[in-house]
């Protein structure tokens, strides 16, 4: 898919899903920008990158803080003198029950997934706007369809989805297309580490293909959603789950 000599930004690309997705677009021929708040993770990835023989650069970061997010689009732009495609990946979990869920956990998770999502996006749509072309592509998730101890969560999911099809209806008239994908349980250490192994045990009963997903799995739904063949394609909403989304289980909590 085309991809080649684009220059993209991945947040949250210093492990699991965005490092998956930062590799697949680099190996189509994208310029790749990696963005996370842990420096060595953002410098391996990138290294791991140019040894391929591809172009990538590490930039450090929280998507929710704007002076750094700003930062960061003008180092891209200097270096690759565009930016066109931006992929919202990063996000945190604190599950918690929702009678003991607190306003630090809810405000930390919308902070990162929800405002990072916005921050980004409407500093990226500066760029896109003036060249006439972008690619925004937001990772929310099926547990935006609501699930048990994710309020924060599934609340911070559901307004990526919300505002995937508003940034879709602003920004099309500028060919800025704004698409959403929606991953199931990964084999990540966050996806891991948010339940113990007991939970783990009743969630892959109730998945349909009976197996996590791999990381390279979204990446794909990704790289279609950022190629030039995605011209006539916005404001759309895919699942990647394994078929999770199409029903609901038992109560697990």
């Amino acid at each position: 898919m085309a991809v080649k000599d684009r220059v993209a930004i991945v947040t949250g690309a210093g492990a699991g899903i965005g490092e998956a997705i930062a590799k697949l677009l680099a190996s189509h021929g994208a310029r790749v920008v990696i963005n996370d708040i842990f420096e060595d993770r953002c410098e391996r990835v990138a290294e791991e990158i140019r040894q391929t023989g591809h172009d990538a650069m590490a930039a450090v970061g929280g998507v929710s803080d704007r002076e750094a997010v700003s930062a960061m689009m003008r180092r891209t732009a200097d270096r690759f003198g565009k930016i066109d495609i931006l992929v919202n990946n990063a996000g945190i979990g604190k599950n918690r029950g929702l009678m003991k869920l607190s306003d630090e956990e809810w405000n930390a998770v919308l902070d990162v997934n929800l405002k990072g999502v916005f921050v980004c996006s409407q500093t990226a749509a500066g760029y896109m706007r003036a060249q006439q072309y972008g690619r925004i592509v937001n990772i929310s998730s099926r547990a935006w369809l609501g699930w048990y101890t994710q309020a924060n969560y599934a609340a911070s999911k559901g307004g990526v989805v919300s505002l995937t099809r508003t940034l879709a209806l602003e920004l099309a008239k500028y060919n800025i297309t704004a698409n959403a994908v929606c991953p199931g349980m990964v084999e990540t250490a966050m996806g891991r580490g948010q339940n113990p192994p007991e939970i783990m045990e009743r969630l892959m009963k109730a998945q349909p293909m009976g197996r996590l997903g791999q990381p390279e799995e979204i990446a794909w739904a990704i790289l279609y959603f950022a190629s030039d063949e995605a011209w006539y394609v916005t404001g759309q909403t895919l699942f990647v789950c394994g078929g999770k989304s199409l029903f609901a289980t038992p109560d697990l909590g």
